[in-house]
């Protein structure tokens, strides 16, 4: 089998078992009570929708795993056993909290205890941030004492940024295909062309897109917690091990972290509690502006990939002119979703 063919039966085997195991969590989650109930105000959907789709997602990837193991292409020099014990043990924390979460509905504080288990179980198993690329040339070697804390507030915020962006169907399943088949890319450009951890990336794609015909709009099943965080873990995760690729991560995911941070920002001008779920978000007021939730994923997911593909293609120095480039998008987006329909 030619290296190509491999990998499209990578994508396509985790898209079908996502596709698959969906089926499966859903019947699980109303078998145990986890199902979002709609309301008059964040919640629109017309009726209860299961939870726990994450469990979908994780098994998919992590079948794609255990695959690559028996076939010898794991663990490899980025991808090392301790990287992958690390990452199967943190992402399994998430799915406990997360079901635990989705069936009796923790507290903030407590739905915060997955995430800083896991970056903190990512980290003893020798994750770091050692490298970050000068955009005038070369790389910079990021110090021992502060790598540790860079890669935790790294996964950390990339898992909170996919939680928070969780609000509209097929949003974060979207971006987060978007997000592995770039890392993918790069992993070819940068890595061996065998190397295990762009076929990783690749599988992990193929379990969100094999989860899209169950969770767009209207949507049958939803991530739930474990699955919103789960999609930031991998995704930052991934950025690091596919050699430090935080810039390019930075601009698949530039829309949601820009959003976000206003988000954030806007609750505590407003004294609004920050974790606390509400229509300020992007995704939310261009729904009010009349588009339907099909379209807005459509246009989020395609700046992605957009941003995304530059990082393909671009020098360092490019790559910063693409993050000026978003950033001004964004504020553009934000101040004009934010105006009445009718001016």
């Amino acid at each position: 089998m030619s290296r190509w063919w491999f990998y499209l039966a990578v994508l396509g085997g985790a898209a079908l078992t996502s596709w698959a195991l969906s089926f499966f969590v859903s019947a699980l989650a109303r078998r145990v009570g986890a199902v979002d109930q709609p309301d008059a105000g964040r919640k629109q959907h017309a009726r209860p929708v299961p939870l726990l789709g994450g469990l979908a997602l994780w098994g998919s990837v992590l079948g794609a795993a255990i695959f690559l193991w028996n076939a010898g292409w794991l663990p490899d020099e980025h991808s090392t056993a301790g990287v992958l014990i690390a990452a199967g043990l943190g992402s399994a924390v998430l799915m406990a909290v997360g079901f635990i979460d989705d069936r009796f509905r923790l507290p903030p504080a407590a739905q915060l205890l997955g995430p800083l288990v896991a970056a903190s179980v990512v980290l003893a198993g020798g994750v770091r941030i050692e490298l970050v690329t000068n955009p005038l040339g070369g790389v910079f070697s990021v110090p021992w004492w502060i790598s540790g804390w860079l890669t935790f507030v790294w996964l950390v915020g990339m898992m909170y940024t996919t939680k928070l962006l969780d609000g509209l169907d097929g949003l974060v399943s979207s971006i987060s295909a978007v997000g592995g088949l770039i890392i993918f890319g790069v992993s070819l450009a940068w890595d061996a062309p065998s190397a295990a951890t762009g076929v990783l990336a690749l599988a992990f794609a193929g379990s969100c897109i094999g989860f899209l015909p169950h969770n767009l709009s209207p949507a049958r099943l939803f991530l739930g917690e474990g699955g919103s965080v789960f999609t930031g873990f991998t995704l930052g995760l991934l950025a690091i091990v596919s050699g430090s690729k935080i810039t390019t991560a930075l601009l698949v995911m530039g829309v949601p972290v820009a959003d976000a941070a206003w988000v954030i920002v806007e609750r505590i001008r407003h004294g609004a509690k920050i974790a606390r779920g509400d229509r300020r978000h992007l995704h939310f007021r261009l729904i009010e502006r009349g588009w339907s939730p099909r379209q807005v994923v459509a246009l989020l997911s395609s700046l992605s990939a957009g941003f995304g593909m530059a990082a393909l293609v671009a020098s360092p120095k490019g790559k910063l002119a693409a993050l000026a480039a978003l950033v001004v998008l964004v504020t553009w987006l934000l101040r004009w979703s934010r105006k009445p329909r009718s001016a």
